[in-house]
This record gives structure tokens, C-alpha cells and sequence, in this order.
């Protein structure tokens, strides 16, 4: 049975880390105060210092309870989940991937280094050996190699600058003022322009208006100043103008931008066969598609200057210093390197640039209040473009067309005929838009790149971003079976299925009829993958991850609530399955507060889901069922949310893939709860079989988040929703175009005027699905919070604002009773006495001893705490801000005191790292020219040294003393991380109707430390 932590003896606590020491590893310096120690980290330690310190334990207190007088809870818990020594969680004991994984580590022996280390194909174990004595490195292409050369294509020498490019648009310090703002003229009416038609999105009478009033009142303004001078003054020819006289003058100069000037054109098409007098509308119909040139539009993400710092030119391989491969953008994956070998056989190639085309599609609909408002839009990117740029849609996603969408009349709905004309007017319409890209996918194209140099590059068709509906229509596959695999529907998970590929579809064409190609091998002979009409293209190869659909949307709401929910109707009466279902509401609404956590607070019953509002249930779903359902249904989400959030990060290693295939075993073994009580008499599902294959198209593509279909349904918003809602409503979607092709405009010169540095570069705001947008505002804790664009150079740092809190008294002792905290001013006595004797402990000091209290204290209600968390809202280096929350009153709801990670030991990994500690106050004071940032906290401790066997999580309860109040200590505020997430751990009882959030840490004592509650604290919680 695991061992309840602390359990033997009470330990003994020290207060916060020294202030006076240098803390930096291997350095022996100490000073006289302050000052001089902030000098010593600067000058000598100028990152390491930022580290967050370990926080010391709390002094040992005589009334304080010991774990071991609560033995009996651990036994008792542990009783109830009905565990033996041989139930052991993997979490818990050692899974068969850690034993392999640890094997490979730990010696060479049966191959068990390249086991757990190689992914790179054909590689010999001396390799690996090797590679992994090389420490940290990346391993490039050896001829894919993007050399730089001039316009003609002629290799420059190495070392080389970038050559000027001949018909520039860029500004150049030699130019004229209005040039250099061409075609706006100045700064002005360039930031205005910007402002009035992309960020405010200003109607067309209403920029009349706004002028017609700029215009008077400069009129006014001048006649004034005339008048006082005693100036002639001509309101005729000397009536001062507006940056705009209307609004056609500013969309003719938006217009007149030459950037990104890439017209939309039309083709049509129609039935392909004969048409007789009586054939049905859709037989009769023209087709529109209308579509922008793939290669300039290529040619226009390659050259933005904006993607300088975060764009790759050659495919590679990353190891860290022990030899573990990672993965993470697109160009780290092994399919674009497998591209490169096959494009290099070809000598004339070699030296090139490799650019693979990212495609993406979806149906959308912008109303629901009437028909015939559907539209097909299709994106391009590139994979040299990192994923973090893709995410946060920096003009890195662009919309290159949109197709036809045949209508006709119910009785055709299910028609044979008029479906396969539907699907193959589908990919005969992607391979026309795509014909530009062709000729580059053999023949090397001299194109200019974002870093100034010309390059000679090859296309390639890359992955194609879609849902599971439109990954049957892309793969030409029957509905149900699986687009990469030969997998039977009936049971997909099951045996060994091969990959599908076009040359084995098309030798099964040759030998069988229709009729078993559909039911055999779920092919439909009908549809003509567009792939066939382009070069080492193979549609089966290049269907993508779908996270959105595939895990967020399609098996946790679909399928895993929709299955619990149905699993406690079948236990239960219906009345009391209603009575657990509002219970389990009740406790989804009761989740404490947390950064870019969504509310629920009405629990789940809306009608209308979004995957934001999915995303924000796996957060909290866990701890509310757990007293309503049986052991192997939590085993089972936890195992696919474990699975869910490795998928979503995004930098992923061996060990992390490990764990990826360790969480869709144990999800497999789990899942057969809800078959075994009647919930679902199948399993065989093809949104939770393509779990199968997210290790392969991880290793092939990099993590999947650079690859998911949000950052099309985001796209949606800007390139289709807000421009059909800016239209007339009326043959609207020539409008549509016409603003997206204004707004490249605008993007294409802000990143010139920024390259010529005419502009500061916008701050970052990273990627932002709708839950970490705060939509709204009652539903969104913290929506302020999210991306930093610094520099990932340091893990972290806990600030306080410059101004402090009014309103507070300024003396400890005042401090003390205005915050009911007695103490305050002996626990700060102690803490300062540990940071001048760090080889002490003041709980052994007399009081004697202890240097007197700080006379003046300033409170604040926040802490902005910063840290590298790239798979979570963050900048494009990975960095990310949240806001420590100690406030009596948050959104006058009731008093908010987050809970908060701290450093234990940096040794250790995970929560056997870390403490979990709730802020009760920030305050600093002046000691020795400084100010010292400091935290009144409580203590939680873990209740076993393993975490949770059914959810994965640890759980903490709070530190008592003696008189049964919690403890309480100060420590500084760099031994701080970021806010914990806690959960209460609910018993059978029922939650009070009328109970609120803000009481939940204060009415609960035992807690899980959510690793759910965001991607971070997944990857440092466990």
C-alpha cells in the first residue's frame, strides 16, 4: 500500500531561502546587505539569478498537528478506493513504458539505448552512441540545405549579406518622408487607416461621420487661431484637412498598397456529362470557385520580414544533452526530412530551400437565422513557419480560396450520382487552385526570404488540416473507416492494420469491383484524391492530427461525459440520477478561481458547446464524478486526459511519447467500463482510433498543435464571419474578398514600415482560443492574463506592481488586526532572522533574538508572476504572465487568495519539487536600501507520497496547529512559481445549493493540486 507522506515524524521547517547569500550554485559570496548582493547577480550571474529560490519549510511549532496523528485517514481512504499493493496505479508504481524507458537509460544492454532514444530512420547504435556524447545539438539536412543565392539563382559565397532587392518597396534611410509611407503619406494616415477599417472595423457612414467632424473642428481650431493673430484666413483654400476626406479616399489608399497585392480570380465549372431537358438544378448549375494564386501567396509569407526570427530553412533533427530526440515544430519531424532525401536524388534540387504547403478546409456557416449562408473557405500556410506563428495567426494562415458548395432539392440529398459529383467537384477545384504551385515542385523557384536573401526553393503538398467529415471526403475512404490505416470498422483498435497508401488503393482498383472495394476495404473507387496531380503527394500520408475533433470536442464531450452521464441514468433511478447529475453541476461550479479558467456557473446545462467550453470542463470533470462512479471510469479519463494533454504540448521528447503510449493503454484497458455496463455496445470509433496514430504523425510532423483544426475555425472569424457581417448581406461574398484582400494589405505594410523602422512591432498577445480570450468577461477568470513576447531566457520571476494598495494600514501591528493575523509581526521578525542566519532555524531562536519588524509595510493585491510555458497562451518565444490574485474582493463576488506553487527542491522532479502554499497577503518593506517582496501564506501537505491511484492527481490538505487554525508563515516572493489550481476532494454528501467558489478553500481542508488545470502545470504537477 504507498506509504502516507510524513507519516513516521512531524519534519522540521526552516523559513524562506537567504537573502544575503548568493543562492547561484557554486558561488561562496556573501554581503552586507542588499544593494550589493542585486549588483553581484547582475554583473556575474546575469540569468541563473532569476531562477525562483526554494522555499524552506515553515519553522516546527509545538501546537502545530503532526501528519502522524491522522494515519488513520490515509488507511481509511485508501480502504475505500479498495486498493491492495497489487492495485497500484502506473502513476503510482512503474509502468512497463517507465521500465523500458528506464532501462534504456541506465545501460546499452539488448539495444535499449536506441529503444528509447532513436527516431531517425536507418540510424546504426554506434550513431546513437554518439549523438548522444555530442550533448544538446540539431543535425540538418546535409543538401536540402537552403544556400543563398541572387535573383538568377547563382550560389553566393558563404557569409554573404542579403542583395538588395530591385523594385523594393521597403523604405530605405534615403527617402523622402511621403515615400517612405507610401502610399499613406505619413505615419498618421497610415495608423489610422489601420485603426479605422482593421481594429474597430468602422462602418462606411460612420468614417464619414468621424471625418466630417475631424474636418470642422480643424476648421474651427484654425479660424480661431487666424482670428487671434489677426491672419487672413480663406475657408475655401486654406480650411485645413483630415487625414481622409471620406471613405473611399481611404479604401482607394488602402487599395493603392502594393504589398500583398494578389487579385482574387474566378473560374467556373459545371456537370461534366450530358444534361437533358428534365435533369435536376444542380446538374444545370455553373459552379463558382473563386481563388488567389497559391505561389504569390507562398511568395508573400516566404518574404514578410515579420517571421525573420521564427521561420526554419532546412529540416532537422534536436537532441538535448542526453540524447533524447524532441519534437516540436514542423520542420523537426521526420517527414519533411524524408522529403528532402527524395528531392535530392535529383542533383539540380540539391542546395534548394524545401517548402511544404500546409492545407486546410472547412464548411462554416455565418448565420443561422437563414439559408444559403455556407462557405467553403481553403488556407495555405507553410511548415517553415513555426508553430507558435501559425497559432497566433500572424498572417502565416492565409485564404487562398473559397469553393462551391452545389445545392439542389431534398429528394437529391442521398443520390449517388449527385454525391460523387459533390466529392469530386471538391478535389477537381483544389487541384485547378493548386496548379500554380506545380511546376516549383520539380523546378527549383528563386523566391526572396524573410531574412533579405534570395533562395531557390521546392514545393511540396504537405499535411491537410481537417475534420474527420472532411478527411473521408479528402482520403476518397467510406464513412467509418480510417483514413491512414486499413483498420476493419468494426473493431479499429483491434489487430494489425496496415497503411493505407494511393499505390495500394490503386492495384485494389484494378483487381475488385465497386461494390467489395466499398464494403471490404471502405474505399469509394468514385473520388480521384486531387494528390494524384501533383508529385510525392499521398492524401493517406498527409491527413493530419485533429486535436479539437478528434480529442477535445469528439471523445471527451461526445463521447467520455455523454458516457458518464448515461452510466449514472443505468445505476440509478432516474430520480436520483437527476439528483447526482445536478450535484456533479454543483460541483463544477464550485472550482476555485485560476488564471483563464472558464466558469461554469450553472454547472453543464447550455446547449450550444464550443471547444473552448470542452477544453474548460477537463479542467474540473474529474474530482466532481469521483464519488458518483466506479474506479475504472476515472482510471479511464484520467488515462485520456494524461493522453490529451502530452498531444497538446508543445515540445514533446522519448520520454514524452513514452508516457503518450503508456495513457492510450491504459485509456484501451479503462474504457471497457462503459461496454461492460451497457453504455456503449461499441468502442470501435474513429475519432478515438486516430489516437492510434498521433505517436507516428508526431515523430512525422512535430507536435500537433501546429496542426490543428482551431487554427482554421479561428481563421474563420477574420477571414470569413466579420467580413460577411461588415457586408451588405446581399452577393456578399464579393465583398468578403475584397476586405480580405485589405486586410493582407495592411499586415503587408505594417511588417514593411516595422522592417524599415518606421514602426514599433505590436506586442505579442500569442495564441488565444476563445476560453483564453475572456469572451466574456463574468465567465473567464483573469482574461488580462496571458502571451509575454520575451525572451525565454530565465524560468521565471513573481514581481510586485509598482504602486501598493490604498486603504491598508502602514504598521505591523495595525496591519495585523486589520487582517485578523495577530502574528503578523513576529512571523515577519522570523522571517527576516532566517534571511540574515540561513544556517539557522528561528524556530529555535529566543524572541530576544529576532531583529525587530519592519516600521512601514505596503500591501498589494497581485503578484505578476512570468514563466516559460509554451504549450499554454503564451509569446512566440514561449513565455507567459499570470497575476497572483490576494484580494478581500474579486469582481464583488468575495475574497479571492490563490494558491501558489513554490520551489521545494530543485533536485527533485515534479510535486516531490514543489510546495503548495495559499497567498494570504503580499506586502514588501525597505530593508538596507532595498525593498523586500514578501507573502503571508498557508501550508498544504501532501497526504500521500504518491499521487491519487484513480486520478492521477496528489492531494494536499491544509497544515494545522494545535488550536486548529492553519499555518501561517512569510516567505519571499522569489521562492515562488506560479499559481497551483486546487480542487476540493468532495464526499457523497451533496453540495449546497446556494454554495459559492470563493468559499471553496476555506470550507474543504483536503485538495487535489489540479495537473489539468493548463498545460504547464501538467508537465511540473504529476
Amino acid at each position: 500500500m504507498p506509504r502516507k507522506a510524513g507519516s513516521s515524524r512531524a519534519r522540521t521547517r526552516k523559513s524562506a531561502s537567504a537573502r544575503l547569500a548568493c543562492h547561484i550554485d557554486g558561488c561562496t559570496r556573501t554581503f552586507p546587505n542588499r544593494s550589493g548582493l542585486t549588483q553581484h547577480l547582475h554583473r556575474s550571474h546575469p540569468q541563473r539569478h532569476r531562477q525562483p529560490q526554494a522555499a524552506s519549510p515553515a519553522p516546527e511549532d509545538a501546537n502545530r498537528v503532526t501528519h502522524s496523528s491522522v494515519d488513520d485517514l490515509a488507511d481509511v481512504a485508501f480502504a475505500d478506493l479498495g486498493l491492495g499493493d497489487s492495485d497500484v496505479h502506473p502513476l503510482v508504481g512503474q509502468s512497463e513504458a517507465e521500465e523500458d524507458y528506464n532501462e534504456a537509460r541506465t545501460g546499452w544492454v539488448e539495444g535499449g539505448y536506441r529503444k528509447a532514444h532513436q527516431l531517425v530512420d536507418d540510424e546504426s547504435e554506434e550513431e546513437c552512441r554518439q549523438r548522444w556524447k555530442r550533448g544538446p545539438h540539431r543535425d540538418f539536412h546535409p543538401f536540402m540545405n537552403a544556400i543563398p543565392c541572387d535573383e538568377q539563382g547563382n550560389d553566393l559565397p558563404q557569409g554573404a549579406h542579403p542583395l538588395p532587392q530591385v523594385g523594393s518597396t521597403t523604405a530605405s534611410p534615403g527617402d523622402a518622408e511621403d515615400h517612405k509611407w507610401a502610399p499613406y503619406g505619413d505615419k498618421t494616415r497610415f495608423s489610422l487607416a489601420e485603426f479605422l477599417f482593421q481594429k474597430v472595423e468602422m462602418s462606411q457612414p460612420d468614417i464619414n461621420e468621424l471625418l466630417d467632424l475631424w474636418s470642422a473642428d480643424l476648421e474651427r481650431a484654425v479660424s480661431e487661431f487666424a482670428s487671434s493673430h489677426d491672419c487672413e484666413y480663406d475657408p475655401d483654400q486654406d480650411a485645413p484637412a483630415p487625414p481622409f476626406v471620406h471613405y473611399q479616399d481611404l479604401h482607394e489608399t488602402i487599395d493603392a498598397t502594393q504589398l500583398a497585392d494578389i487579385p482574387w480570380q474566378c473560374m467556373e465549372t459545371a456537370f461534366p456529362g450530358d444534361v437533358p431537358a428534365d435533369a435536376p438544378t444542380w446538374k444545370c448549375a455553373t459552379h463558382t470557385i473563386w481563388y488567389r494564386d497559391p505561389a504569390e501567396v507562398v511568395k508573400n509569407i516566404l518574404g514578410n520580414e515579420d517571421f525573420k526570427d521564427e521561420f526554419d530553412f532546412t529540416p532537422y533533427t534536436e537532441y538535448d544533452a542526453t540524447g533524447e530526440r524532441h519534437l516540436r515544430d514542423f520542420f523537426s519531424g521526420n517527414w519533411a526530412w524524408r522529403q528532402c532525401d527524395t528531392i535530392s536524388s535529383d542533383p539540380d534540387t540539391r542546395g534548394s530551400m524545401f517548402v511544404p504547403i500546409i492545407l486546410g478546409s472547412d464548411k462554416t456557416t455565418v448565420s443561422v437565422a437563414t439559408g444559403n449562408n455556407e462557405y467553403w473557405p481553403v488556407y495555405l500556410s507553410i511548415g517553415n513557419v513555426r508553430n507558435s506563428v501559425r497559432r497566433a495567426h500572424r498572417n502565416a494562415v492565409v485564404p487562398i480560396a473559397f469553393l462551391s458548395i452545389p445545392k439542389s432539392d431534398r429528394k437529391y440529398d442521398n443520390n449517388a450520382e449527385f454525391r460523387l459529383f459533390r466529392q469530386q467537384l471538391f478535389h477537381s477545384s483544389l487541384s485547378a487552385v493548386l496548379q500554380p504551385l506545380k511546376e516549383g515542385m520539380t523546378r527549383p523557384q528563386v523566391v526572396r526570404c524573410c531574412d533579405g536573401h534570395w533562395r531557390r526553393a521546392i514545393y511540396g503538398l504537405g499535411p491537410y488540416i481537417a475534420d474527420y467529415p472532411e478527411q473521408v471526403l479528402l482520403s476518397g475512404i467510406v464513412q467509418g473507416w480510417c483514413p491512414r490505416c486499413t483498420a476493419l470498422p468494426d473493431d479499429l483498435d483491434g489487430g494489425d492494420a496496415g497503411d493505407r497508401d494511393q499505390t495500394l488503393t490503386d492495384e485494389l482498383i484494378k483487381l475488385l469491383d465497386s461494390d467489395c472495394l466499398w464494403r471490404e476495404f471502405g474505399i469509394n473507387d468514385g473520388i480521384v484524391p486531387f494528390t494524384y496531380d501533383f508529385p510525392r503527394a499521398d492524401i493517406h500520408e498527409l491527413i493530419s492530427m485533429d486535436l479539437l475533433h478528434q480529442l477535445i470536442k469528439g471523445t471527451f464531450k461526445d463521447h467520455l461525459v455523454e458516457w458518464v452521464c448515461e452510466y449514472i441514468r443505468r445505476k440509478h433511478t432516474p430520480k436520483r440520477a437527476k439528483e447526482i447529475l445536478d450535484d456533479i453541476d454543483r460541483k463544477i461550479a464550485a472550482a476555485p478561481s485560476f488564471p483563464g479558467l472558464r466558469r461554469f456557473p450553472h454547472g453543464r446545462r447550455f446547449k450550444q458547446w464550443t471547444g473552448d467550453d470542452s477544453k474548460a470542463l477537463m479542467k474540473v470533470y474529474i474530482p466532481a464524478i469521483r464519488e458518483h462512479v466506479e474506479s475504472d471510469v476515472l482510471r479511464c479519463l484520467t488515462a485520456f486526459l494524461d493522453f490529451t494533454y502530452i498531444a497538446r504540448r508543445s515540445d514533446l521528447n522519448t520520454r514524452s511519447l513514452i508516457e503518450l503510449d503508456d495513457a492510450l493503454t491504459r485509456f484501451h484497458k479503462y474504457r471497457e467500463v462503459f461496454r461492460r455496463a451497457g453504455v456503449h455496445d461499441t468502442l470501435s470509433l474513429p475519432r478515438q482510433h486516430s489516437m492510434v496514430h498521433y505517436r507516428e504523425m508526431i515523430e512525422d510532423f512535430g507536435a500537433p498543435n501546429g496542426l490543428c483544426t482551431s487554427i482554421t475555425e479561428n481563421r474563420h472569424i477574420t477571414a470569413v464571419k466579420k467580413p460577411w457581417r461588415r457586408s451588405s448581406r446581399y452577393k456578399a461574398l464579393g465583398q468578403m474578398l475584397l476586405t480580405n484582400t485589405r486586410l493582407d494589405k495592411l499586415n503587408a505594410a505594417r511588417s514593411s514600415f516595422v522592417a524599415s523602422g518606421l514602426l514599433e512591432p505590436k506586442r505579442r498577445k500569442g495564441y488565444l482560443d476563445e476560453d483564453e480570450r475572456g469572451d466574456d468577461g463574468d465567465d473567464t477568470d483573469d482574461d488580462e492574463e496571458g502571451a509575454v513576447d520575451e525572451a525565454a531566457q530565465f524560468q521565471g520571476t513573481v514581481s510586485l506592481p509598482r504602486q501598493p494598495q490604498p486603504g491598508y494600514p502602514s504598521s505591523p501591528d495595525d496591519l495585523a488586526v486589520h487582517i485578523h493575523q495577530n502574528d503578523l509581526p513576529l512571523l515577519i521578525r522570523r522571517f527576516l532572522y532566517d534571511q540574515l542566519h540561513p544556517t539557522r532555524t528561528s524556530s529555535h531562536a529566543s524572541l530576544e533574538d529576532l531583529p525587530p519588524a519592519p516600521h512601514h509595510l505596503d500591501v498589494f493585491h497581485s503578484a505578476a508572476a512570468k514563466f516559460y510555458a509554451p504549450s499554454d497562451v503564451s509569446g512566440t518565444k514561449g513565455m507567459r504572465k499570470e497575476y497572483i490574485r490576494s484580494t478581500p474582493s474579486w469582481r464583488k463576488e468575495g475574497p479571492r487568495r490563490d494558491a501558489v506553487f513554490a520551489v521545494k527542491d530543485k533536485g527533485e522532479t515534479g510535486m516531490r519539487g514543489l510546495y503548495v502554499l495559499r497567498v494570504i497577503l503580499l506586502f514588501s518593506f525597505d530593508c538596507d536600501g532595498g525593498s523586500v517582496p514578501c507573502a503571508l501564506v498557508e501550508w498544504f501537505s501532501p497526504v500521500y507520497d504518491v499521487p491519487d491511484p484513480e486520478t492521477g492527481m496528489w492531494i494536499v490538505e491544509a497544515a494545522l496547529l494545535r488550536s486548529g487554525k492553519r499555518e501561517r508563515t512569510v516567505v519571499h516572493l522569489n521562492t515562488l512559481i506560479r499559481c497551483a489550481h486546487l480542487l476540493p476532494v468532495f464526499d457523497e454528501e451533496p453540495l449546497p445549493f446556494a454554495f459559492h467558489h470563493t468559499y471553496t478553500l476555506d470550507c474543504f481542508r483536503t485538495f487535489f493540486v489540479n495537473k489539468f488545470a493548463d498545460h504547464h502545470a501538467h508537465e511540473i504537477a504529476f
